[in-house]
């Protein structure tokens, strides 16, 4: 046998020792959904925890405004891990919760504060002549940042908040902190059962991309149709 068809024979013998025998891949699949149910709820609470602080930083009323600096700096200068251990095993240590809900808050939680970032700056990139228009054509203060304002916004903050998304899922691969299977979990499981790291790294790797490209297309198109109206 040649070199390459020895390392061929040993490439598919680690395939098969990490991902069919004993039906490993099935711990990588159940991996999926939870990466996929942790990330899109912890995408949904930071959401509207960052609209929320976005709009007490940008409040005129002091104590809000100091409460959305000090939320803002806390959260993003400590760790996530830290942050994904205290919540799980302090703040919700006795509520019964299932474990990928608490993981979802706490990284809703971490992501608010880096969404409300990304808002503000939004919001503060529209013109101020359009603040000044829609109050001139009789609407409050309220409704011309509900329907003037923030509909500009939104097209102007949609590539940072889709990096943010993609930043989040991968974050995500430290939930295994809190005993939740997640795809690197189960990826960690498979190392240990069969004592041959390249593969499962390389499985969980693949994955985590795959997850990834699909969503950055599909929000790349979401963008093209917020864009369509643009004179270019």
């Amino acid at each position: 046998m040649t070199g390459l068809q020895v390392w061929w024979a040993d490439f598919c013998g680690d395939f098969y020792s990490s991902f069919i025998r004993e039906d490993r891949y099935k711990l990588l699949l159940d991996g999926i959904g939870v990466t996929i149910k942790v990330s899109l709820l912890a995408i949904i609470i930071g959401i509207l925890i960052g609209i929320l602080i976005a709009l007490c930083n940008l409040s005129r009323y002091k104590p809000l405004k100091i409460f959305g600096g000090i939320y803002t700096d806390i959260i993003r200068g400590t760790p996530s891990v830290t942050q994904l251990m205290l919540i799980y095993f302090v703040i919700f240590a006795s509520v019964r919760l299932d474990k990928w809900i608490i993981a979802s808050i706490a990284f809703g939680i971490n992501s608010g504060a880096y969404v409300s970032e990304i808002i503000r700056a939004g919001i503060l990139s529209v013109d101020h002549g359009q603040t000044e228009a829609g109050r001139s054509l009789g609407l409050s203060a309220s409704q011309t940042m509900i329907r003037i304002v923030i509909p500009q916004a939104v097209k102007n903050i949609f590539p940072a908040l889709c990096n943010e998304f993609i930043v989040l899922i991968k974050e995500t691969a430290i939930v295994g902190y809190v005993g939740l299977m997640d795809i690197q979990k189960a990826g960690d499981f498979i190392k240990s059962a069969t004592f041959k790291p390249f593969m499962p790294l390389l499985g969980t790797a693949v994955i985590y991309y795959v997850l990834i490209k699909l969503l950055t297309l599909a929000l790349r198109q979401v963008e093209k149709r917020l864009r369509k109206s643009d004179i270019r």
